[in-house]
């Protein structure tokens, strides 16, 4: 990639994620309190961020990880909770066409949030769509990672109750569900 491109891609795709870095510092903050709550530091807040980056999953997992190991029910659970993923991902088809290298990438990163914007915005002229898309999924990711971990950090100076924290992620599927309606 050469570099005022890409630098060219990140600045026109910053703007479109501001909604999301807003929606992911609470989010993930709440996510890396509640895991540190639960007795998990820096380390395996930030590896679960960076390679499950699955925000509802995430939440689910942490469930998971403080009960008794099931499997199959974990299995399911995974199954049903990221369901709409194959939906997302038949209807990107097109849309990831000829992304070359970052395909993969743009694969895994896609969330609800990454999907809505990728959806409902095209690249400016003179910027190359690969990249846009990839700065799009990459400034995502790096807000949930850093939110997480910034709630790892507030997790263990500050002492509250997280009864109801994890209340944010249905207030943000709400929230996208809203800007959705109005859009269409």
């Amino acid at each position: 990639m050469k570099k005022h491109e890409s630098l060219a891609a990140l600045r026109a795709a910053f703007p479109h994620t501001v909604p999301v870095l807003a929606g992911y510092a609470v989010l993930g903050m709440a996510f890396g309190i509640l895991m540190r709550t639960e007795g998990y530091g820096l380390l395996i807040t930030g590896l679960m961020s960076s390679l499950v980056f699955a925000g509802s999953l995430q939440y689910v997992a942490l469930t998971l990880l403080t009960a008794a190991f099931n499997p199959v029910q974990a299995l399911l659970l995974t199954l049903l909770v990221n369901a709409r993923h194959l939906f997302y991902g038949l209807a990107m088809i097109d849309r990831y066409k000829d992304t070359g290298a970052v395909k993969p990438y743009l694969i895994f990163g896609l969330t609800d949030e990454t999907f809505s914007i990728t959806c409902s915005t095209d690249a400016p002229p003179g910027v190359e769509r690969s990249r846009f898309l990839f700065f799009i999924t990459l400034l995502n990711h790096c807000y949930w990672v850093l939110g997480s971990l910034a709630g790892v950090l507030v997790g263990g100076v500050l002492s509250f109750n997280t009864q109801g924290l994890d209340f944010v992620l249905t207030a943000l599927f709400v929230v996208i569900l809203v800007n959705q309606w109005q859009v269409r």
